[in-house]
């Protein structure tokens, strides 16, 4: 499978949710702005504003695909594809705000209030013509009749023929004697101002067409670096699998080598019956510890029963000498541990304890809740056990220490030492957990302590 076909993807909700984003915020601030520039809060501008955000956001995600092939690419290429990418971009956005505009006459510079209010109130009309020229309609004026003449003083003849005659008042409601018309080129009027205003708005698009795949190829980055932080938890979520199975399958041997020393002697010493009945245990014993998953955790229960089944092998062998005591608590019977995590221990215990002396040993395993730990401790009262070091006591401890580990990283503790009345003792404590298995963890080194 190619690359390309393995790289992640930034999902599409995050992309309309990032276009959303920004046409929102642009939406905002441009109302913003038109209300600090004075403009009224009217439905046709926000109607039409909100309609060219809902297309630009519609235009920018159509070229996704294209931002997609590019995610491969090297950063000054990208750069340089996405700088000149984005200038017809820019252009068609500022074309279709032009458009959405079109209709409207935004006539801002009035010469005072009163003008701006007869605008608004549709007694001034400013229109354009089809040649191009500015219309500009003004309101019916009547001419008042100027106040008559004073009369003559006394003695001034009323009818002197040279005297002028005062002029008769008109009334003028022809409309079109109060329409102004501006004669402009339509070339370098209409089409100049239009594209003039297409180009000035276009650098505003350009800027947000630039931030925009700017905000994608971090997006894109964040879902690259998910990606391989994902496949880093699966590698060691596999690697600790891989070193529990390991460990796990470790046991089996070193138990059998054991059982079978066990069951030779019984051979050797004409003790059928005895052998027959360490092989029939030995096999129960297999048939349960094999057929699960190896790497998966079992109930506290059951683990407990798979040792009673090796005390019952071990008892063939020293049936005067082996004495156990369990102990486990009801509040924690169904807590969830690794499988066989206690046969080393108990291993230890015959192998140093019970084996190494005539008189009876008594093996114990205990277990309850300490705080939200599960505390389990395997002890003998035998001549104290045998441990040269850390590094130096063979597989047992070693084997119970790296499969905690591998389990639970460093929320798991293993202390041991010997017991100030006589014997030795091992302490596990394990996250108290009645769930299912959640998988290994790889977090941290688990080190041991000495009790």
């Amino acid at each position: 499978m190619s690359d390309v076909a393995t790289q992640p993807r930034v999902p599409a909700r995050v992309v309309l949710l990032s276009l959303a984003a920004l046409w929102a915020c642009y939406f905002l601030v441009a109302t913003l702005r038109g209300a600090v520039m004075g403009y009224d809060f009217i439905w046709p501008i926000f109607s039409r504003r909100l309609t060219i955000c809902i297309l630009s956001m519609l235009v920018m995600a159509a070229v996704w695909p294209l931002l997609q092939m590019l995610e491969r690419k090297s950063g000054g290429v990208r750069l340089t594809i996405v700088l000149i990418g984005a200038l017809p971009l820019a252009l068609l956005l500022s074309v279709i705000n032009e458009t959405v505009f079109s209709d409207m006459e935004m006539t801002q510079a009035y010469g005072n209030e009163d003008e701006a209010e007869a605008v608004k109130s549709g007694k001034v009309k400013i229109t354009r013509d089809e040649a191009g020229n500015i219309m500009v309609d003004l309101p019916t004026a009547v001419t008042q009749p100027p106040p008559p003449p004073a009369p003559p003083p006394p003695g001034t003849p009323s009818d002197d023929a040279s005297a002028p005659s005062a002029p008769a008042p008109t009334v003028t409601s022809d409309n079109s004697a109060h329409s102004i018309t501006i004669h402009t080129n339509k070339a370098l009027g209409e089409q100049y101002a239009r594209w003039t205003s297409v180009v000035d708005y276009a650098f505003t698009r350009y800027f947000l067409v630039l931030a925009w795949a700017a905000l994608y190829f971090a997006l894109a980055k964040a879902e690259e670096a998910r990606a391989a932080e994902r496949r880093e938890g699966e590698y060691r979520r596999a690697a600790a699998a891989a070193e529990l199975r390991s460990l796990r399958y470790q046991v089996n041997p070193h138990f059998l080598f054991n059982t079978l020393n066990s069951l030779s002697a019984l051979v050797m010493t004409g003790k059928q019956d005895d052998a027959e009945t360490m092989i029939q245990t030995l096999s129960t014993f297999y048939r349960r510890t094999l057929s699960g998953d190896p790497t998966s955790d079992l109930k506290l229960v059951d683990e407990i029963e798979l040792q009673k089944l090796y005390f019952e092998i071990e008892a063939v062998r020293f049936p005067n000498r082996l004495m156990t005591t369990i102990d486990i608590d009801d509040a924690v019977s169904d807590a969830m541990v690794p499988g066989m995590i206690l046969q080393p221990l108990v291993e230890n215990s015959v192998k140093y304890a019970v084996a190494a002396t005539q008189r009876p040993v008594t093996i114990a395993i205990r277990a309850h809740a300490v705080g939200d730990k599960l505390e389990i401790s395997v002890s003998d009262d035998g001549p104290g056990g045998k441990v040269k070091g850390v590094q130096g006591f063979g597989i047992g401890l070693g084997n119970v220490r790296d499969r905690l580990r591998a389990r639970y990283g460093s929320a798991a503790e293993i202390t041991f030492g010997r017991r100030e009345e006589g014997g030795f003792a091992t302490v596990l404590r394990l996250p108290l957990n009645f769930g299912s298995h959640q998988g290994p963890s790889a977090a941290g080194p688990l080190e041991f302590s000495r009790a």
